[in-house]
């Protein structure tokens, strides 16, 4: 390098000596100078940043998340405003956007929490104060940790008696059909499992890409990780005016239409349903899986709902139970995945991040291939493994927490029932709103009637957009559009959980009923 000033008496030459030092340089004998930057009006120079919206993964800008969205975003902001003591019409930010248990009041499952915190800090295993079934829990666990802490890495599927205590699991549940803890594979939640399964399912370009099957409404997760892959979404719609029921002859219109720009490879069933609530027949689950089998499609069974079973005549089947009941023509040919979580049904525990998939006939080759596609990531976070088998392998009844176990479990589910009938019921009072039944899960998906005056002030944004946000800047309800789940066109919908206390869930719901009546008039 060389100087363009040699000595300096005052600030400005030192500037322009670094200055000139970090772009001139000598090659042998030749002096050269590196290209001058832009400059800016401070002076300092500019360089365009190596990574920006012209250089970054396009597929990363079609990716949309409503639950997270602009809505929340300003919720969040009107949270600050509130702190800050801007004035508002109410007095808190009621979040009723997301699936979050805890956050919204419902209390941890108590020998949930022992257990890990048992596990977390094995000093308290000589505490008197944990029951002793806690205790040997605790310990088994530890016992196939690496080091006796839940601070080493795991296999990268999953602790080995975890997977065992899942198989089991699913074993009892599905009446008895065998499931091997080989096919089971544990992850940092069903998100985290179902993108991996996607991952493997994409493939191709042009008209023979990958086209994956998901429902309308949808919970975003999956046209978001679908966008993100570059893949095709395949549209099917769910039937409101039927409680939001599946018929098989739009799976087949869709599948037909798909065929023309695509390679449909995957279906992908929610259920109890997202942001629906819905919950499928066992006729409805046998002809879907005849729908695969005829059409060569891959099974992704999001079952994360399965204890949130609601409405009188409605039970739970799983995808894997039905399958095998059908008989060898269909379980042992049918590829199927199902997944599921800690963070819904009565555990609630969203931020322990578990879940498991278990995949069924699967291509050897293919499963080796997964195993090195979750390897990859090392393997799910410990405490959320934990949490995961303690929901698999609860109190048994002969164990001193058996009994507060089963009164907590009842408690929280018995709660959702109440809320999930009180949501409906109050909804179908509002002229302008139509609720179907809150079978199960635990959201609703009302539809709305907006007066035209409203949709023309949506001034290009989504109508129910529109009145979303309305809603929150005028009571600090926080909801998400319908149009962030994908709806018939000319139709406007919201999602709401139905996890708030109750009573609090009493007065979003006459609040909402109030906001519609002044919006309604204040468009008429």
């Amino acid at each position: 390098m060389e100087c363009v000033v040699s000595l300096c008496k005052c600030w400005r030459p030192v500037c322009l000596c670094l200055f000139s030092t970090m772009f001139r340089f000598r090659v042998g004998s030749k002096q050269c100078a590196l290209p001058t930057p832009k400059m800016t009006e401070n002076g300092l120079g500019h360089r365009e940043k190596v990574l920006n919206m012209n250089t970054m993964n396009p597929n990363v800008k079609r990716v949309e998340y409503a639950v997270r969205g602009p809505i929340v975003q300003r919720a969040v902001q009107i949270e600050k405003e509130l702190k800050e003591g801007v004035k508002k019409p109410f007095s808190e930010v009621i979040k009723a956007n997301i699936g979050d248990a805890h956050a919204m009041g419902q209390k941890p499952i108590t020998f949930f929490r022992q257990v890990v915190a048992l596990c977390a800090y094995p000093d308290l295993l000589e505490d008197n104060k944990f029951p002793d079934d806690a205790k040997n829990r605790a310990r088994r666990i530890l016992q196939s940790c690496g080091g006796g802490s839940l601070g080493a890495y795991s296999a990268s599927t999953g602790i080995e008696v975890i997977r065992q205590d899942v198989a089991r699991y699913i074993e009892k549940r599905d009446g008895g059909i065998p499931s091997n803890p080989d096919n089971i594979y544990l992850s940092t939640g069903a998100s985290d499992a179902i993108v991996t399964m996607l991952k493997l399912l994409t493939s191709g370009e042009g008209k023979t890409r990958s086209g994956v099957m998901i429902s309308i409404p949808q919970y975003p997760l999956y046209s978001a990780a679908l966008a993100e892959l570059a893949a095709v979404q395949i549209s099917y719609y769910l039937d409101e005016d039927k409680c939001w029921g599946l018929d098989v002859s739009e799976l087949r219109r869709a599948v037909e239409a798909a065929r023309e720009h695509c390679k449909p490879r995957a279906l992908c069933i929610i259920n109890p349903g997202n942001p629906t609530g819905q919950v499928q027949s066992r006729q409805c689950i046998e002809d879907v899986i005849r729908f695969a089998a005829e059409e060569r499609l891959f099974l992704m069974a999001d079952e994360v709902y399965q204890d949130n079973v609601y409405a009188e005549g409605c039970q739970f089947h799983s995808f894997k139970k039905v399958l095998f009941e059908m008989g060898p023509e269909y379980s042992n040919t049918v590829e199927l995945a199902s997944f599921h979580s800690t963070s819904k049904c009565y555990m609630g525990e969203c931020g322990f991040r578990g879940g498991y998939m278990e995949v069924i006939n699967m291509d050897p080759q293919v499963k080796l291939q997964l195993t090195k596609l979750v390897s990859v990531r090392l393997c799910p976070p410990i405490p959320g493994q934990v949490l995961l088998d303690l929901v698999v392998n609860p109190p048994r009844p002969d164990e001193p927490s058996y009994a507060t176990f089963i009164k907590e479990r009842t408690a929280n589910l018995e709660i959702l029932a109440e809320k999930a009938k009180l949501t409906e019921q109050i909804f179908n009072t509002v002229s302008g709103i139509r609720c179907n039944p809150v079978q199960g899960a635990m959201y609703t998906f009302p539809r709305l009637t907006l007066p035209e005056k409203a949709i023309a002030a949506a001034k290009g944004q989504a109508p129910d957009m529109f009145y979303c946000m309305k809603l929150l800047e005028e009571t600090g309800i926080c909801l998400v559009p319908g149009s962030g789940f994908g709806q018939r066109d000319g139709t406007h919908h919201f999602r709401m959980t139905i996890l708030p206390a109750t009573e609090k869930l009493k007065i979003v719901l006459e609040n909402i009923r109030a906001f519609h009546k002044r919006f309604t008039e204040e468009f008429s």
